[in-house]
């Protein structure tokens, strides 16, 4: 991981005095949660921490219990779980006083990954206590925050088909590759109307646009994997020239950790409005999917999020 300007740290060698509050998303881990919450509190303990652990019934109930936290004085808010935990939590320590630590229980952890925080439970938490805290930069769709990156079209469509299949005791992976083959027979391409500040609005169809919060590797590379989460601009990708053919390859690769970006059209922006033909879409954040209504309003927080991550893993740039 880089930093594109320097490199704004503060060390945590020691959290001894500040409060610390672990937030476990039950609903994610049903067969696990309890133990986890177990795990957790024994790690901080092995090394002299203290920690209050909170499982959450809902993913609905993270923001409230977030807040609670804070407000008795909590300095560090832990997100234990997959991407959408992270999300939850971040969205309300956004702006506060507090520090976000991450423990990557989630399936993907895109997030962890990106910042070098360890997969490994143990490790994890050796980082919130540790660690180093950084300032990235966070996206925002109207009132909806991403760490990750946002989309509309396909993916959503998947994730939402996922799920309905998931419901009928397919696992996830399963539940995902027959949604998207099914999902890429019918789907429709989607007309929309994108207008960065300063610059006529551009109308065309295209099958997703994919909104990151920073630039994606994706030449030949592993898709999802960022470099550098602190350059300030949202990077958009598009696939308007795609056929329903090339989207299956496009699918497959992606499946396999390779995108050819010969399919894709790409800019860079700090703002972006997109409009579509319809008066509401389904919008993924962070790979959870929302109904959004009329226009919506993309924007960057440059460096609005502290985040606790490992000292060793923080490069200074050249």
């Amino acid at each position: 991981m880089k930093l594109a300007g320097s490199p704004q740290l503060r060390p945590r060698h020691a959290i001894g005095g500040q409060s610390v509050t672990c937030v476990i998303n039950g609903s994610a881990r049903s067969n696990g949660a309890s133990e986890a919450k177990q795990r957790v509190v024994e790690l901080f303990r092995l090394r002299g921490r203290e920690v209050n652990v909170v499982l959450a019934e809902n993913g609905s109930d993270i923001p409230e219990i977030v807040r609670r936290a804070i407000s008795e004085r909590s300095t560090v808010v832990v997100a234990a779980g997959g991407d959408g935990t992270v999300n939850a939590v971040a969205s309300v320590v956004l702006g506060s006083h507090a520090a976000l630590g991450v423990l990557p229980l989630g399936t993907l952890n895109h997030f962890a990954k990106d910042l070098g925080i360890p997969m490994d439970l143990e490790e994890a938490v050796e980082t919130v206590i540790n660690g180093s805290t950084i300032h990235v930069d966070v996206g925002k769709v109207n009132e909806s925050i991403f760490l990750n990156n946002s989309s509309l079209g396909l993916y959503p469509a998947i994730v939402r088909h996922r799920e309905d299949i998931q419901k009928k005791g397919h696992g996830k992976w399963w539940a995902f590759a027959v949604a998207t083959v099914q999902v890429l027979r019918r789907y429709q391409r989607l007309y929309v109307r994108w207008k960065i500040e300063g610059k006529p609005e551009v109308s065309e169809e295209t099958p997703f646009v994919f909104i990151g919060n920073n630039q994606y590797e994706v030449c030949g590379l592993r898709i999802g994997k960022r470099d550098c989460v602190d350059a300030g601009k949202l990077w958009v990708y598009r696939a308007p020239q795609a056929s329903r053919s090339s989207l299956l390859r496009l699918a497959i690769d992606a499946f396999r950790g390779k995108f050819d970006t010969r399919e894709l059209a790409t800019f860079a922006t700090d703002t972006l409005s997109i409009r579509t033909q319809k008066n509401h879409v389904h919008v993924a954040t962070d790979g959870e999917v929302q109904t959004m209504r009329g226009t919506l309003n993309y924007s960057i927080l440059p460096k609005g999020l502290s985040v606790i991550v490992p000292q060793t893993r923080v490069s200074k740039p050249g």
